[in-house]
């Protein structure tokens, strides 16, 4: 049983089934949905709230998701373990399948926008904005959407996945154009 934690590639059918199973005892436990985004609303509004409580309080979008000073709903629970454990998770896969790799920018950005750290850290960075943004704006994110919404047949669900397809193929365009394989 270990030997299957010491691989470096696990098979999507494996892994697919796994997430499944994980999606219906979410459900049949907590009847919630996975996801992982409303923890970065909840974690901001939290942070947030020491500067100021009453502008928190005050705005319907963080109300919805912390609540009221009356009613609050926990910053810290089973979607920010989730969040955590993920990072905890992969940091164990890549320990057990001795697998690392230490790259601080990837060959194929190094061709395309040269060797700079700060670049690809700050293009990383802008990125992961940009993404939580989105999901946010879409209501949630490829867990809550791609897994959930999608096992639940939701048409919103279905049409955020489209989307996400087609703007990671655009934006790899975009960024590497037609001959960004020939860099690898």
């Amino acid at each position: 049983m270990i030997l299957i934690f010491k691989k470096a590639r696990w098979s999507p059918y494996t892994v697919g089934t796994g997430i499944g199973l994980l999606s219906w005892v979410t459900f049949a436990l907590m009847n919630k949905a996975l996801g992982v985004s409303t923890t970065m609303v909840r974690a901001a509004g939290a942070v947030e709230s020491l500067v100021s409580e009453a502008h928190v309080e005050s705005n319907s979008y963080f109300a919805k998701y912390l609540g009221t000073l009356a009613e609050p709903n926990p910053v810290f629970e089973w979607q920010f373990a989730l969040v955590v454990m993920l990072v905890v998770g992969a940091f164990c896969a890549s320990l057990l399948s001795a697998t690392r790799i230490h790259e601080d920018v990837p060959n194929l950005w190094q061709c395309r926008f040269g060797p700079s750290k700060w670049l690809r850290f700050t293009g990383a960075f802008l990125a992961g904005v940009v993404v939580i943004f989105g999901a946010r704006l879409a209501g949630g994110c490829t867990s809550g959407h791609g897994i959930s919404g999608g096992l639940q047949l939701a048409v919103s669900s279905w049409i955020f996945f489209l989307c996400l397809f087609v703007s990671g193929v655009v934006t790899a365009w975009l960024l590497y154009g037609k001959g960004g394989r020939d860099h690898v």
